[in-house]
């Protein structure tokens, strides 16, 4: 084909190649922007239920699915004997640790993970800072977020087996001997143990998505223009 001048005779494997990196990058696009509105849909539901009163947990199993996000109370009594303690948390720059207990559902025999809240470590990593004991029933108020937390697995130091760098449902479990709700409560409500319950507002998450959507959308527009830039050839009139 001429046009103008230039002649544009693509070799069959240049096209197939060229279209086919082409799909790929579009799709991973797409993919992108599908993960973005994932995440602001969940980000509107956690707003959403933020603006509505806290509903009490059942003494029963449930699904996550329907109390994730939402704002909850339970009561029961601290396990103190099952405390954990979650490394590499920081607060304000400062090292520590989260502060996970299970608390015994009053009138059923399941458990709920309750993350406390945040400590600073003392000088001396090998001694963990102490951490009040709260006895007799109480009414926890906080967060339902998924149980598995991931962090950097700094070191393989374990202190008497409290210290945890994963916290993991399953292994918990397994621990305590007892059947735990599949979810954890960030707590919000004060109580004097000297804990911090700073929670960070989460974002939506999607702008990092969205900034990866555009990148492979751009991948696609660069194999388009190289692509033609590397087929296109000024006619010879000489040798016409």
């Amino acid at each position: 084909m001429i046009v103008l001048g230039y002649r544009f005779e693509p070799k069959l494997w240049a096209v197939f190649v060229t279209a086919l990196f082409v799909i790929i990058f579009i799709e991973l696009g797409k993919w992108q922007l599908s993960r973005a509105d994932e995440k602001n849909a969940r980000h509107e539901l956690l707003e959403l239920y933020a603006k509505q009163p806290a509903v009490t947990l059942p003494n029963t199993l449930i699904r996550l699915e329907d109390f994730q996000y939402r704002e909850v109370e339970v009561q029961g009594e601290f396990i103190s004997e099952h405390t954990i303690y979650l490394d590499n948390k920081t607060h304000q720059g400062r090292a520590g640790y989260h502060v996970i207990t299970p608390l015994k559902v009053l009138n059923s025999e399941l458990l709920v993970v309750i993350n406390r809240g945040w400590i600073a470590t003392g000088n001396d990593r090998s001694v963990l800072p102490y951490v009040s004991e709260i006895d007799g029933v109480v009414k926890i108020s906080g967060l339902v977020v998924a149980p598995e937390l991931r962090t950097l697995n700094l070191s393989e130091m374990v202190t008497a087996g409290k210290v945890w760098d994963n916290f993991n449902l399953m292994r918990y479990q397994e621990v305590t001997g007892k059947v735990i709700q599949p979810l954890m409560v960030l707590q919000r409500n004060h109580m004097e143990d000297g804990l911090i319950r700073d929670w960070d507002r989460p974002g939506s998450g999607a702008d990092k998505n969205l900034g990866y959507a555009v990148q492979w959308f751009l991948l696609a527009a660069t194999a388009i223009i190289i692509f033609i830039v590397l087929n296109v050839k000024r006619k010879n009139s000489k040798s016409e």
